[in-house]
């Protein structure tokens, strides 16, 4: 799950995205309205992360942006200005969860997790495929009941699978799953976590589909 975190305060950022990277997501963070409005026209991201208060300007005339060219993603305000008003005017603007300054990142992890599932169309934080069980909040994979450890990246490309039964998704497509704009890369990288999916979970778990990417083998 790839978060886009816009906070102007370096610390908040800097805890949000340590803390949410912790918590399983892959994260970006920036700082202003402009960098916001480039960034969210050229790249993809599972939720977004937005501060109301920024230098350049307001969260809510991001979000507004966003809105008006029907971009769906889910947005959680974290903001000091907490008031019942700011709250009912940021969920008017598009907002679809609001939380006020101090928070718990936990809280704010959870948060997301709930925003993404429901976008997805999920009512449950439980995926299943096959022999293959998959709790979200936890991060916990069990085959057959038998619980199996996973890398948080391989865990990221079993999520992307799971949660898009059917669907091929491209080694690009996976790969910004994976890594943020200060990581680095490698070539054959989801490559070497699908192999490694294979010999945890079985080679018929996840089928190649040459020229076009990766999908879930057999039928749930």
């Amino acid at each position: 799950m790839r978060i886009l975190i816009i906070e102007d305060d370096a610390a908040l950022r800097d805890g949000l995205r340590v803390g949410l990277s912790l918590a399983g997501f892959t994260t970006d963070a920036i700082e202003t309205c402009d960098e916001a409005n480039a960034v969210l026209i050229g790249h993809s991201f599972d939720a977004i992360v937005l501060d109301l208060m920024l230098p350049d300007g307001s969260g809510l005339d991001i979000l507004k942006a966003l809105r008006e060219r029907g971009d769906k993603i889910p947005v959680l305000l974290l903001t000091a200005r907490d008031s019942v008003a700011d709250r009912i005017n940021g969920l008017d603007r598009g907002a679809d969860d609001y939380l006020g300054k101090p928070f718990d990142l936990d809280e704010v992890a959870a948060r997301l997790r709930a925003l993404i599932r429901r976008a997805e169309g999920r009512s449950q934080s439980v995926l299943q495929w096959q022999n293959v069980t998959v709790e979200l909040s936890s991060r916990n994979v069990e085959k057959d009941g038998v619980p199996i450890r996973l890398s948080r990246r391989e865990f990221s490309i079993l999520r992307a699978l799971m949660s898009h039964p059917g669907a091929v998704l491209s080694k690009t497509q996976l790969e910004d799953k994976l890594y943020g704009w200060q990581e680095e890369v490698e070539s054959n990288a989801v490559e070497v976590h699908i192999h490694h999916l294979r010999q945890k979970l079985g080679a018929e778990m996840i089928q190649t589909i040459r020229g076009a990417g990766y999908r879930l083998g057999g039928e749930s």
